[in-house]
């Protein structure tokens, strides 16, 4: 059995001494080391968390500003081409109108000339009439009347026409 005896309380007391100490000197001090790292730790935690979700946030406002960025793009692009649409029409429409100025000078131009033609025509007719009038004619009649009877003829011709030429 077990004999109780002056040795065994001394162990006895040496172990609760033993055990007072090392609670005050490494029980208490590893507790409160270990708390402190708990502590560190979820703390580190939270701000690994929080950093986190400042991430998510700093990600969706880069994407919302690179979509923006993005629409802002396509209507700068949208507004240039509509810019440069607008540029060409304005060139073509001057051109067919500087065309256009060109067609009614020829026109006139052409006209001109062609009046110019008839004229000429007529003097030419007039005097060819009057060279054969004055060898078919026996009478002897004045040049301003041998031209009055020519230019009479003329006015009968059609007004449109020369011979078979439109006018």
């Amino acid at each position: 059995m077990i004999d109780i005896n002056a040795t065994l309380v001394a162990q006895m007391l040496n172990f609760l001494i033993l055990v007072v100490l090392l609670r005050a000197v490494a029980y208490k001090p590893i507790c409160k080391m270990l708390q402190e790292r708990t502590e560190k730790i979820q703390s580190d935690i939270k701000k690994a968390e929080e950093a986190a979700a400042a991430a998510e946030t700093a990600k969706a406002e880069n994407q919302a500003k690179l979509a923006q960025a993005h629409k802002d793009a396509q209507a700068i692009m949208a507004k240039a081409e509509k810019a440069a649409q607008a540029e060409r029409d304005a060139k073509v429409q001057a051109t067919q109108k500087e065309i256009d100025q060109m067609k009614a000078s020829a026109e006139q131009a052409l006209q001109q000339e062609r009046a110019r033609a008839v004229e000429q025509l007529k003097g030419e007719m007039i005097t060819l009439s009057m060279a054969a009038a004055s060898k078919i004619i026996a009478k002897n009649m004045d040049a301003a009347e041998n031209e009055a009877l020519i230019s009479e003829f003329i006015d009968q011709l059609d007004k449109d026409k020369i011979g078979d030429l439109s006018c």
